[in-house]
Formats: structure tokens, sequence, C-alpha cells
């Protein structure tokens, strides 16, 4: 089911071929939106932006863009000057809001066809910091991911301590064997217990600046932690989960809806030992698709047969059957 939120355009909207669950009409606060939806399950939110107050600020989008998915949004913009100017769509691509559109019927073939960023990725301004949005936000940052620069792949726990710094490094070890490869991780200093070269603790404001310094790499690797803005910088994201009972319940006990939010996105169970039946059963419990099952990893095992085989399903490419660490490449580029 879908959700509008509509005014200037509201009947054009009530007559598009969707599902809708619910509606508002008229103008509205961010914080009015977001607390109408916050806990609410939705497919897409179709947004008219003139049902946002202030909406030609574009911190009105990015305070947006931090309290919502906006990979469920579709974004209906009115044609005014203000928002269609090339600063203003490059933002709005910062902030990870790909799916935007200047008509009804653009409405519709985006909810069907979602844009991802290569389908807007001739709008975004690299080389520019605009003054309307505040330092350390997804925004203001430099985001280098066409097919010439850095593949960067984003790491994040979704169960408290699922692995991530430690898959990090493990899969950092296991690519550098045939690529150029460097580890970030944000806004903590857990990296330094590894005593590895290219592997550095930065802050969230910092990471921009990292991804432009490494953009001759052909792979980048980031521990997200809990930075919000980072997850619009990267190309793809990892979201972790340790299948542990007592893991589980404690994220449910806080948010019993936690699992909505990552429909559709990678969701990988890691150090898990679940059979595929486990799995299934899994996916069913939480109404969610898992991307994959990793198991227990030994993070001083030069090589690793069930990480391979993760590289290959994340779209590495295997060439050859040569081991991990022949001379010949190992893995294509990220397709």
């Amino acid at each position: 089911m879908n959700v509008i939120v509509a005014n200037k355009y509201r009947d054009a909207l009530a007559n598009l071929d969707i599902d809708v669950i619910k509606s508002l009409e008229g103008e509205f606060t961010v914080d009015e939106i977001v607390e109408t939806f916050k806990n609410f399950y939705f497919q897409r939110m179709i947004l008219d932006i003139t049902a946002l107050k202030n909406y030609k600020d574009i911190k009105t989008l990015q305070k947006l863009s931090l309290s919502l998915d906006m990979d469920r949004l579709i974004l209906l913009l009115d044609g005014s000057p203000e928002v269609t100017e090339p600063e203003y769509l490059s933002d709005l691509i910062s902030m990870r809001i790909y799916n935007f559109t200047m008509n009804v019927d653009g409405v519709m073939y985006l909810y069907n066809n979602p844009n991802s960023y290569r389908d807007v990725a001739q709008y975004h301004q690299l080389d520019t910091i605009h003054d309307g949005l505040s330092m350390g936000t997804a925004a203001n940052q430099q985001v280098y991911v066409d097919s010439s620069s850095a593949t960067v792949i984003g790491i994040k726990d979704v169960t408290d301590g699922a692995g991530a710094t430690t898959l990090t490094y493990i899969m950092k070890k296991q690519l550098e064997r045939n690529y150029d490869v460097v580890a970030l991780e944000l806004d903590k200093r857990d990296f330094m217990y590894f005593g590895e070269n290219n592997m550095h603790s930065i802050s969230s404001q910092e990471l921009g600046n990292n991804l432009s310094k490494h953009s001759k790499c052909d792979v980048i690797l980031v521990d997200i932690n809990n930075s919000p803005s980072a997850e619009g910088l990267v190309n793809e994201m990892l979201y972790l989960v340790e299948p542990s009972k007592i893991k589980l319940n404690k994220l449910l006990s806080r948010n019993p809806k936690a699992f909505e939010k990552y429909r559709g996105k990678r969701l990988i169970l890691n150090q898990s030992l679940l059979s595929n039946h486990d799995v299934l059963d899994f996916e069913y419990e939480t109404n969610t698709k898992i991307f994959y099952s990793l198991p227990p990893l030994y993070d001083q095992e030069n090589g690793n047969s069930a990480l391979d085989a993760f590289l290959v399903k994340l779209g590495f490419i295997k060439q050859n059957d040569d081991p991990i660490g022949s001379k010949k490449g190992l893995f294509g580029k990220l397709h």
C-alpha cells in the first residue's frame, strides 16, 4: 500500500492507478509528516512538494531525508525556478532522493521503474559544496560513484554488534589481494586494533574528503556505524543481522517494526549457522528477503571460500578458478 501527501496537485494525484492506504491534503511541516508516518508501513510515499512548508529551502528536504526512507519517496516538483535549479536537484541526489519528477505521468513511471543513482548522475554536481546545507550532512560531501572511480560499499549493523567492523576488515584483506582497497571507519577508533595499513578511522564530516582522496582506489569499504548521512554517499549498503535470539529480541523490543525499513535492501545474516530452511523461516517471520547468509569467519584466515562466494553474489565477477591470492585477478569490477 502507498501514501500520498498532496497540496497543489491533489486532484491529479488522486487519479493515480495505485493502491492508497492513507492520504494527507494541505501544507505540513516536516515534523508533522514524520510524526504521521514514522511508524506507519507503506510501500511508496508520493509527495507533492508544495505540501511541504518552506519547501524551497533545501534544508527542509534535508530534514525529511534524515527521518524517512528516501528509497520509498517519489517527489513531485512544482516546476518553480527555485526547485529546478541545478544546485537544488544536485542536493536532492546527495540526500539519496533519486525519484523526482515534474509531472504526474512521471510519478507513475517512477512508481513502476524506480531510479538508481546512475539514472540521475548527470544532475549531480560532484565538485560543489552548497551554502544552503549544514556541515556534516550527505548533501555537502563529494561523492565519487561513477564507473571510472572507486566502488564504495557501506556496511552497517542492524542488530547490536553484528560484526560490521570485523567483516569490513576481512573483506578488505580478501579483496586487496587483487585490488587497491581502502577501509574507512566512521566516528570510532576500533580499526587501530587490527594494525593494518589502509584502514582509517575518521569522523562522518571527513567522509566526503576521504572519498575524494581515495577515489582512484578500486574499492572503498566504509564501516558506517551510526552516521545518518553516510548511507547517501555509497554505491551499495550491506545491513548486517546476527540471527541469535538475544540480539533479535533486543532489536524487536526497541522497535517491533524494525525490519520494515530494510525491505528491498541488502540484508545479510552475519555469523549465521542457520540452515537454508531456517533462513526461509526467518524471511517469513520478518517479512524480509535475505541477500546472503554468512557463517562465522575466522579473521586470521588467509582466504575464505565462504567470503569468496559472498563477493561473487555481491557482484564481483569471478574470472577463473585460480585460488584467492593468485597473481591473476579473482574478481572483476563490481557490476
